[in-house]
Parts: structure tokens; sequence; C-alpha cells
């Protein structure tokens, strides 16, 4: 009999990115060496860019002096993929996973970070597939409605998937999003039309996709700020 696989998943609301990369670093290094199991962050964040390790800051459209009269970050990561944009309303999972543990390697657990975000958005009637060569990510037609980044350190991953429930779209005129020009960015209120639930569902029905696709068969729930507060205790 298979042995059940555990998956914490740490629901943290609206987290500064630099405070949940600072986070993340720290539980990789935990996850190598097995100080913790198999974890999940879910979260938003305030209006950030950012670069991921190619630094392809060029695809931003605007001058970096103009960042803060639009409320906005930007960051350098060290993530794979182009640059992207964060921000409410927008679902983030970042897991931190021993790939070794699920037995992946680093294309399969990309193509599951996908099937993760096009499973949620079939819960709501959207078909949305990945993208074509080159385009990464999670597809309504033209549309770009899920965006991934990962990193994977020694087999250990961190940073992930952004799905877009409903963020302010107009942030995304100001970059070529992902490295992929003359493509739109959408949305799942625009893509449904309708009414959707609180965020915090559909983020827990993502979460579910996830734990899903993974297989993970139990599932340890940890919530609020005060995780953050109590990691940076320990420190």
């Amino acid at each position: 009999m298979r042995a059940l696989r555990s998956l914490e998943v740490w629901k943290l609301g609206v987290v500064n990115y630099l405070d949940a990369l600072k986070l993340q670093e720290k539980l990789v290094l935990e996850r190598k060496s097995h100080k913790i199991c198999d974890t999940l962050l879910s979260l938003q964040h305030p209006p950030t860019y950012t670069v991921g390790k190619r630094q392809t800051v060029h695809n931003l459209l605007i001058p970096q002096s103009e960042l803060e009269q639009i409320g906005a970050e930007l960051h350098y990561t060290q993530r794979g993929g182009d640059i992207t944009f964060h921000g409410p309303h927008q679902a983030v999972l970042y897991p931190i996973i021993s790939l070794r543990d699920v037995g992946l390697g680093a294309r399969r657990f990309v193509e599951k970070i996908e099937l993760t975000m096009i499973e949620l958005a079939g819960v709501y009637g959207v078909k949305a597939c990945p993208g074509q060569r080159c385009e990464t990510g999670v597809w309504v037609g033209e549309r770009k409605i899920g965006a991934v980044g990962v990193r994977i350190s020694n087999g250990i991953t961190s940073h992930g998937m952004a799905f877009n429930i409903d963020p302010d779209l107009n942030y995304f005129r100001h970059i070529v999003p992902c490295g992929i020009a003359d493509k739109e960015v959408t949305s799942l209120r625009r893509e449904t039309g309708f009414d959707l639930p609180r965020e915090e569902i559909i983020q827990e029905e993502l979460i579910s996709c996830f734990a899903r696709i993974f297989g993970y068969d139990n599932l340890i729930w940890k919530e609020g700020a005060s995780i953050l507060s109590d990691k940076n205790e320990t420190e």
C-alpha cells in the first residue's frame, strides 16, 4: 500500500514580494535538509513586476522611475521565465517540493503546473490550454490567463504559478508579458462574464487542483500572516 503523501499549505493572504522571496529561500534550505515536508505557499502580492534570471528588463515598457507613480515595484529574481506582473486579485502558488520524492523531472513539473491552472479554468467553464512552442503558461485562445516561472535547486522547487482571477489588466500594458509580443492577457472574470465566488474560494480550488494533480493525499493547513512573523522570530 502506498503511504499517504502530505503537503503543508500556507494561506498567507497579501504578502510583499521580497518577504515572500525571503520565506521561499528559507523553506528551500529547510526542505533540502529534510526539516520540513513539501510545502505550498498560497498568497497574493501588491502590484509588482518581476524579471527572471535572463534579466529581460527591456520588456518593461515604461521607465523604472515611473513605477512609483503607478504604485508598482520591480524585482529581479533567479526563477526561469521572462518579465511578469503580480498583483491583487491574482492567485499565486509557490510550491516548495522535492521533485525526487514526487518522481518528476523539470519539464513534467512545469506541465503539471500548467495543468493545475487549466483544471481551475475548467471548473468555471473556461477552456484553457498550454501555450504553443516558446509560449509558456496557460492560454485561452490568444489570451494568457496564467503564468509559470519556476526555480529548481538541487531538486527542490520554488516560485511557481500566477492565475489571473480579476487583476487590474492595465498593469500588463506596461510590459511585454513573459516576452511574448502582440498577445493579450485575460482573467477568469473577463472570460466568464458572470459573478465569481469569493477569491479565497477560488484560491482554495486552485490548491485542490494542485494537490490532486501532484498526488497529495493529506493537506495540512496553516493560515494567516502570523506564519511569517513566527518564521522571522526564529531567524
